[in-house]
């Protein structure tokens, strides 16, 4: 059930609409346009397809101005982070989207109010609609409104996302000899153990780290790897 109160959902999302269907626009489903027979374009999926272009440049823009040190590879892999479906989903449940889309009976009964993907495409829909009403400068003071947070925190922690393949890539540029990893020590009970793991290279260690399980414990090493090399 769409529980749309308008004044009140442009309050939560920080903007006010000169053409508000376009903000009726972004919160159609396909599967309620087609339940209502409306047209084939009357849906927020047009909407969608703008909004994406719009967030990946205005991003894309922001992270290469922010940070000019990092190279094409790791900014590729920093705004993929950023702007992952379940990213958008989670800003997307912040500002209340899911309970004001309109939604085909079919897509409301199997939880569509709270699908990853259908929140998703309906926050990048919010922003090409933004775009249309206001312009790109409306969208992109808008996107970075929420987005410059969101990049921050990632950044904060993006080696810890995959540190292992971080440290490979790097190790890869000066040498063909692989990374070797050892859980090198194992402390406390059988229900709270906790693993400490080395990485070393060619005999080498760099670092060390602990963990909860052996995997944590090997991110935490290459992590510790990476600071040591920083």
């Amino acid at each position: 059930m769409n529980y749309l109160n308008l004044e009140e959902f442009e309050k939560k999302l920080g903007y006010h609409f000169t053409d508000k269907n376009l903000i009726l626009l972004a919160l159609t489903h396909s599967s309620y346009a087609n339940e209502t027979k409306k047209g084939s374009h009357e849906n927020n999926e047009r909407l969608e397809f703008l909004g994406d272009a719009v967030l990946d440049m205005v991003v894309s823009e922001y992270m290469y101005r922010t940070f000019p040190q990092m190279p094409e590879g790791e900014l590729t892999k920093l705004r993929a982070a950023v702007v992952c479906e379940g990213s958008l989903a989670e800003l997307s449940r912040r500002l209340g989207v899911g309970r004001n889309l309109f939604l085909g009976k079919g897509e409301e009964s199997t939880g569509g109010r709270n699908r990853d993907s259908i929140l998703a495409d309906a926050f990048e829909a919010i922003i090409g609609a933004v775009c249309i009403d206001g312009g790109v400068e409306a969208a992109s003071k808008y996107i970075m409104g929420f987005m410059e947070e969101q990049i921050a925190q990632t950044k904060k922690n993006f080696h810890n996302l995959d540190c292992k393949t971080h440290l490979q890539e790097k190790i890869q540029k000066i040498s063909k000899v692989p990374l070797h990893y050892q859980i090198v020590d194992e402390k406390g009970p059988d229900h709270n153990k906790v693993f400490v793991a080395e990485v070393t290279h060619e005999g080498k260690v760099l670092g060390r780290g602990s963990g909860k399980s052996k995997k944590e414990a090997e991110q935490n090493a290459a992590n510790a790897a990476l600071e040591q090399m920083a």
